[in-house]
């Protein structure tokens, strides 16, 4: 089984994100169907990269035999110390269009939308570039810990042999910024935060870290086995208003829920010290088939 390829086509700097919901007197099925046959940009066609994505349980009552097995929606708002709140903000599809240059984005963007036309409505819609090459506006390198390409897809997706294989959960959220207050803290102060040197982003050593340091929040192990996702994050907005689009991706939702959960404190109480300067504004998992499984949905080719 294939994994949707655009999930590892990397540095694209242009991207755009779309979350849609069904309209109204439509079902699942014409959802499903409309957004297979946007075949076009799957292999980089136009300049572009597709991936598209599926509200868990909506791809499960299309095509069950295809569904990852923990795969659900982010259906309540996570709760976390101190009254900490992650927005669940969960929606039907998920398009990601991603090139290296942002006039194709725009224009493939488009066509997809005229092609999903009286099927699908726009939910929500983020613009997003490469900020630095590898950064994210926190200044910091983003995804120091993202594994190889090679290594890849066994983290990004579901193994062989079990529901769903091929397919990839993705959790996509949008972390608004509050950079001023980010910057008062100075370079020590952030690196502090962050469990990271900010220039060679080296991890801090164990008798440094703090506890509440991102670094010790997102690492994640079960049974002494680190558990990795694939984060593919970029920067979103203008200068006056500005953040992270969060678009992380693996082989079940477990991992990267509970990770969340750790962010907020849900675990122990201790959240992450960059939920003080970051707010989640969204909050979405959507289930990233295979192509073969898409291309079974697709209508029929026209002669």
């Amino acid at each position: 089984m294939t994994t949707q390829p655009g999930i590892f086509a990397l540095g694209t700097p242009e991207h755009c994100y779309l979350e849609l919901d069904l309209e109204p007197g439509r079902t699942a099925e014409d959802l499903v169907r409309g957004v297979a046959g946007l075949v076009g940009p799957f292999s980089t066609t136009g300049g572009v990269n597709l991936v598209v994505g599926f509200r868990p349980e909506l791809w499960a009552e299309v095509a069950p035999d295809d569904a990852p097995a923990d795969a659900a929606s982010f259906a309540e708002d996570l709760r976390g110390a101190g009254a900490y709140r992650m927005p669940a903000t969960q929606h039907d599809a998920w398009v990601w269009v991603a090139g290296g240059d942002r006039t194709a984005v725009f224009d493939n963007t488009r066509s997809v939308l005229a092609a999903l036309a009286g099927v699908a409505r726009v939910a929500g819609e983020i613009t997003g570039w490469l900020y630095k090459h590898d950064r994210d506006l926190t200044g910091f390198i983003d995804g120091t810990e993202n594994p190889s390409l090679l290594t890849a897809p066994g983290i990004a997706a579901v193994p062989a042999g079990r529901p769903g294989a091929g397919a990839s959960i993705v959790l996509y959220q949008i972390w608004q910024h509050d950079t001023a207050t980010w910057e008062s803290l100075g370079q020590h102060g952030q690196e502090m935060m962050m469990g990271r040197t900010k220039d060679d982003s080296l991890e801090l050593p164990e008798d440094v870290m703090l506890p509440s340091a991102h670094v010790a929040r997102n690492t994640l192990e079960v049974d002494g086995e680190e558990l990795k996702i694939f984060r593919r994050n970029v920067a979103y907005g203008g200068v006056t208003d500005h953040g992270t689009a969060y678009v992380a991706f693996a082989q079940d939702r477990w991992r990267l829920h509970e990770m969340l959960r750790r962010m907020a404190g849900a675990t122990d109480g201790i959240r992450d010290g960059l939920t003080g300067f970051l707010t989640p504004l969204t909050g979405a998992y959507y289930t990233c088939p295979t192509v073969e499984a898409l291309a079974r949905c697709a209508p029929p080719d026209e002669d």
